[in-house]
């Protein structure tokens, strides 16, 4: 009997919710958990992330604020890594900075947080392929943060499988349109 080996990798795509809820149907996909990443600040939660936020859109810190992101637990002899990033890709829009929809501030930033060197070529490579095909569309570059995971928060259970609880919550993800060249 083998044992299954899942990897995974950290994705900010806006708000979580939607992230969560389309990257879990991918085939292959085991697993998406809601959480924070890649602020200054080691320990956090919602509240938190909201008044750092807040306080950088006054002027009143710095403070580099965690992107809400999705954990994606994946079976890579089921579905590759650059597979889930062609998900990834299409299902936000990746050229707007700090936003998603009706989402504004630095914590709905487009990311890819990665925790291997393989994972992040294989960011760099999916990027450029998908910029050449946004740019035949007529579309700007792209603003998503490639950079190594820390500081990783698990959200609070409420927001875990939130629009399976939920279906009709708001999800401000809504993509190019562009196709991720396959």
């Amino acid at each position: 009997m083998s044992t299954l080996y899942l990897a995974d990798i950290v994705l900010g795509m806006g708000c979580f919710w939607g992230a969560e809820k389309r990257m879990s149907q991918i085939p292959g996909v085991h697993d998406v958990e809601s959480g924070y990443a890649n602020g200054e600040r080691p320990i956090t939660d919602y509240q938190t992330v909201l008044s750092v936020e807040k306080a950088r859109q006054l002027g009143l810190s710095n403070e580099r604020n965690h992107a809400e992101v999705v954990r994606v637990y994946f079976d890579p002899t089921q579905v590759s890594l650059t597979t889930l990033l062609a998900h990834f890709w299409e299902n936000h829009n990746p050229t707007q900075g700090d936003r998603q929809g009706n989402d504004v501030g630095s914590n709905y930033r487009s990311a890819i947080y990665f925790q291997t060197p393989e994972q992040e070529t294989i960011a760099h490579e999916t990027l450029a392929h998908y910029q050449r095909a946004l740019n035949e569309a007529g579309w700007g570059k792209i603003t998503t943060e490639i950079a190594a995971l820390h500081h990783y928060n698990r959200a609070e259970e409420y927001h875990q499988d939130y629009l399976q609880k939920h279906p009709q919550g708001y999800c401000g993800l809504g993509g190019t349109g562009v196709a991720y060249p396959r």
